[in-house]
């Protein structure tokens, strides 16, 4: 493979790696039960913080 294609395949494999986790976060938080705001908050700290944001999510808010 050339330079370019590993490179290219990099970036591929660590935007899927950022973005997966987060779409994962926001289904559940979709189907989930929240009382009050916390299922607003919970989507907008997802959304805004990405990948980060999807941990925090999976470490706390369930």
């Amino acid at each position: 493979m050339n330079d370019w294609a590993w490179q290219l395949l990099l970036i591929v494999l660590t935007v899927l790696i950022g973005i997966v986790p987060t779409i994962i976060a926001l289904i559940d938080i979709l189907k989930s039960e929240f009382k009050g705001n916390n299922k607003i908050i919970w989507f907008f700290v997802v959304l805004l913080a990405n990948f980060l944001g999807a941990v925090l999510y999976f470490l706390i808010g369930r």
